[in-house]
């Protein structure tokens, strides 16, 4: 082999490479967001009807669930949105103002982009190191 013989790799992951990972970045996020969905309603499932009677306690326990399922479907929601936005070219700016819509910070998005680069549900080599550049720069840009 002549060791002066060079190798060109294309630069990084290709067009088609950045959709797969765009749609697989999305899929992992979608599932997260159904996760969080059925959190949401295990815990309003937990809260008491109008006619139930108690203590003043449980009425205080009851607003604590209320806040924790409510905080959940408000972040299944932000990440639906953000599933929808991959593979834009503004990406970043649309997750942005779909945070700032729901009164969270842009960088709330950020763990969820990178657990979703782990997780992916492919073996395309090529889609996972896409997937986390894209994670990557979307964090980035998301602050």
């Amino acid at each position: 082999m002549d060791p002066h013989m060079e190798f060109d790799f294309g630069g990084g992951p290709g067009l088609e490479d950045q959709a797969n990972a765009a749609a697989a970045l999305a899929s992992a996020l979608m599932r997260e967001a159904q996760t969080l969905a059925q959190a949401a309603a295990g815990l309003r499932a937990c809260l008491p009807g109008p006619t139930d009677a108690g203590p003043l306690s449980d009425i205080r326990r009851a607003r604590i669930v209320a806040q924790a399922a409510s905080d959940a479907a408000l972040r299944a929601a932000l990440l639906l949105e953000a599933a929808d936005c991959l593979g834009s070219p503004d990406a970043a700016q649309r997750m942005a103002r779909a945070a700032e819509r729901a009164g969270l910070p842009a960088a709330t998005l950020v763990p969820a982009l990178r657990a979703a680069a782990l997780a992916l549900p492919t073996d395309d080599g090529a889609a996972r190191i896409a997937a986390s550049i894209m994670a990557q720069e979307l964090a980035q840009a998301l602050g």
